[in-house]
C-alpha cells in the first residue's frame, strides 16, 4: 500500500527501481522508535513474488527491499494447504504457518490451523485447535467419522464436533485438558497422556 509519490505521478510503464525500498527503510526507521516508545505491535502483510531468471534456489521473495525483513521480530510464512467444503461451499481453508524469522522465542517451528471465512467459527478456528489437539492427546477418540469423549458423543464429522465443543461446557473442560498435557508435555510424552487421563474420584468407606 506504500506507493511512492514519483510513481503516483509518473506515467504507466515509468521505470523507477528502488524507489519503494528506500521508503520502506525510512519508514522503518521512524516507526521504530514510535513502536518502542508507545508499547505497540506493528503488522505488516505482504504477498509472494518470484525473481525473474533464477534458476538455482528459491525464486520467491517479498516486495518492498529488505528493510521490513530486518526490522521485524517475527515474521511468518502462511500458505494454504487444503480448501475446507460443507458440501459444494467453499467455507474456509486449512493453512501452514512456518515461523521464519522469531528474535523472541526458538523461531523454524510450524503449525497447521483453519481460517473460516463465514459463519459463528469465522477466523481463526480455535475450536478446529481444540478438537484435533484432544484427538492428539487422546483425550477425544475418533472412530471414523464419530467424535466422543468418554461416553460422551460429540458429533459425527468435524464441524459437528467442534460446534458441540463451542456450545456446551466441555468444551472449556477439554482445553483445560490439553493445556495440562501440553504442559507436562515438556516432563516426558509419558506424563503428557497420563495428565490428560482423568483421575478415578476418591471413594471413602466408613467401617
Amino acid at each position: 500500500a506504500l506507493v511512492p509519490r514519483a510513481e503516483i505521478e509518473g506515467d504507466m510503464g515509468d521505470s523507477l527501481p528502488g524507489l519503494q525500498a528506500r521508503l520502506m527503510s525510512q519508514a522503518m526507521r521512524k516507526l521504530t522508535s514510535a513502536v518502542s516508545r508507545t508499547n505497540t505491535s506493528l503488522v505488516f502483510i505482504n504477498q509472494l513474488r518470484e525473481k525473474i531468471g533464477v534458476v538455482f534456489g528459491n525464486p520467491e521473495t517479498t516486495p518492498g527491499g529488505r528493510a521490513l525483513k530486518f526490522y521485524s521480530s517475527v515474521r511468518l510464512d502462511i500458505r494454504r494447504i487444503e480448501s475446507l467444503k460443507d458440501g459444494q461451499t467453499f467455507i474456509g481453508n486449512r493453512v501452514r504457518c512456518k515461523v521464519v524469522k522469531n528474535k523472541v522465542a526458538p523461531p523454524f517451528r510450524q503449525a497447521e490451523f483453519d481460517i473460516m471465512f463465514t459463519g459463528d467459527l469465522h477466523g481463526i478456528n480455535h475450536w478446529g485447535d481444540v478438537l484435533d489437539l484432544a484427538v492428539e492427546y487422546e483425550i477425544v477418540k475418533k472412530m471414523g467419522a464419530f467424535y466422543s469423549y468418554g461416553d460422551q458423543r460429540l458429533g459425527q464429522g468435524r464441524m459437528a464436533a467442534m460446534t458441540y465443543l463451542r456450545e456446551n461446557s466441555v468444551g472449556p473442560e477439554i482445553e483445560t485438558k490439553i493445556r495440562n498435557a501440553a504442559t507436562a508435555l515438556k516432563r516426558g510424552p509419558s506424563a503428557a497422556v497420563a495428565s490428560a487421563v482423568e483421575e478415578p474420584d476418591e471413594i471413602s468407606i466408613d467401617a
